[in-house]
C-alpha cells in the first residue's frame, strides 16, 4: 500500500474528510434553487406523492449517488448499501451526518449472480435491506451492472420482488457541477445553481415474475431510469453528457443480465 493510501486510510483522516464532504454537500443543497418533479403529481405536491409510496426503493445511476442525500425529507427515513471496503469509510461517514442509514456490505461483482451473490456477500446486503424496507425505511439503490455504465443489473428488480414494494426511477441533478472520469461518470455538484430532483412513476415486480418477462421489464426500467435523467437535465439547461460514455459491447447491451432469482 503506498504511503498516500495509508494515509486516507488512517481513521482519524476519514472522520475528518468524511466530515468535510458532508458539510460540503450541505453547502451544496442550500445554495441550488432546487425543483422537484414526482411521477404524475402537481407542482407543489411531490411531498404527498412521495409519502404515498414510502417505503420505496430509489432507484439511481451509480454516477448519481454522491448527492443522493438531495432527495431525503427531513422526514424521510433512508438506508443505502456501501462495500466493506475501506474506500468507501469516507462515503459512509459522510451519509450518516446526512441523515442517511449505511449498510456495509460485499456487493456482487461480474454477471454470475446465482453464485457471485453468496460468493461475495450479495446476499448479506439483500437481507438487509429487506430487513429495512420490512421496517418502513426507503433504500436507496444504485442499479448498474457492476463497472458497466447504466446497464440496469438484476439485483434492484430482484430487491422489489422480494419486499413487494416499488421501485421509484430517481435522479438528482445540479446545472453546475464536476464530472469525473470514473468508469460511471460520477458527478459532483457546485454551488450557486439550480438543482432538480426527478422522480418517475412507480414500478412494481411481481413475485412469480421471471423470464422474459423480468427481462422485459429490467428493460422497462433501465428506460424510465435514463428517462428521468434527462427530464432532470433539461430543467437545469444542461446535456447529460454522462449518457453518452455507456460501457459495454451491442452485444452485451442487447443481453439479459444475471439471474433474477
Amino acid at each position: 500500500m503506498s504511503p498516500g493510501k495509508r494515509i486516507l486510510r488512517h481513521p482519524v483522516v476519514q472522520r475528518a474528510l468524511g466530515r468535510l464532504a458532508a458539510g460540503y454537500l450541505r453547502l451544496v443543497q442550500a445554495t441550488n434553487r432546487f425543483e422537484v418533479q414526482a411521477g404524475a403529481a402537481a407542482n407543489g405536491s411531490s411531498d404527498e406523492w412521495i409519502g404515498a409510496h414510502v417505503p420505496l426503493i430509489a432507484g439511481m445511476w451509480h454516477g448519481q449517488h454522491i448527492m443522493m442525500p438531495f432527495m431525503r425529507r427531513p422526514s424521510d427515513r433512508v438506508a443505502t448499501i456501501i462495500s466493506k471496503n475501506p474506500d468507501g469509510n469516507i462515503n459512509t461517514i459522510a451519509l450518516e451526518h446526512l441523515g442517511v442509514r449505511v449498510i456495509r456490505a460485499s456487493g456482487a461483482r461480474g454477471r454470475d449472480r446465482a453464485t457471485d451473490l453468496r460468493a461475495k456477500g450479495g446476499a448479506e446486503g439483500l437481507r438487509a435491506m429487506l430487513r429495512a424496507l420490512k421496517a418502513g425505511e426507503s433504500v436507496a439503490f444504485s442499479a448498474d451492472v457492476p463497472k458497466v455504465s447504466r446497464r440496469c443489473d438484476a439485483g434492484i428488480l430482484t430487491l422489489a420482488r422480494f419486499s413487494g414494494r416499488p421501485i421509484v426511477p430517481a435522479a438528482v441533478v445540479t446545472s453546475r457541477h464536476l464530472r469525473f472520469g470514473s468508469w460511471d461518470r460520477a458527478c459532483l455538484g457546485l454551488p450557486f445553481g439550480r438543482g432538480a430532483v426527478v422522480l418517475g412513476e412507480p414500478i412494481y415486480v411481481a413475485r412469480d415474475c421471471a423470464g422474459e418477462e423480468f427481462e422485459s421489464l429490467r428493460r422497462h426500467l433501465e428506460a424510465e431510469m435514463d428517462r428521468v435523467h434527462a427530464r432532470a437535465y433539461a430543467l437545469v439547461g444542461r446535456a447529460d453528457r454522462a449518457a453518452l460514455y455507456r460501457n459495454g459491447s451491442p452485444a452485451a447491451a442487447a443481453a439479459p443480465v444475471g439471474d433474477p432469482a
